[in-house]
């Protein structure tokens, strides 16, 4: 199954690999991003994980990475959508509620 990031989703990564690297490392940046990719990868064996949240978007599920990002996505027949990478406690209801 295909896995595609949204321009918002792309965007965010974008953001925290800048923090990291700012905090820490770019060495730090690059791992902890490529840790999140992979497990964007691992959605499109078993995408029906996480919890539904129809009240924010029909279809969007949320998960969680590592206790410090929640990863938002919709999971179609053909494709996982990854609608958003949210860092440590960002507002991701908030984000789709304004959306609606």
């Amino acid at each position: 199954m295909r896995i595609i990031f949204t321009p918002r989703a792309e965007r965010q990564i974008d953001s925290l690999h800048a923090y990291i690297t700012e905090k820490a490392s770019e060495g730090r940046a690059d791992a902890y991003i490529a840790r999140i990719v992979t497990f964007c990868s691992g959605l499109g064996t078993f995408p029906l994980r996480g919890q539904q949240r129809n009240d924010l978007l029909s279809g969007l599920r949320i998960t969680g990475f590592e206790r410090r990002v929640t990863i938002a996505f919709i999971a179609t027949s053909e494709a996982v959508l990854i609608e958003g990478i949210f860092y440590g406690g960002q507002d991701f209801e908030g984000v789709f509620q304004d959306e609606k």
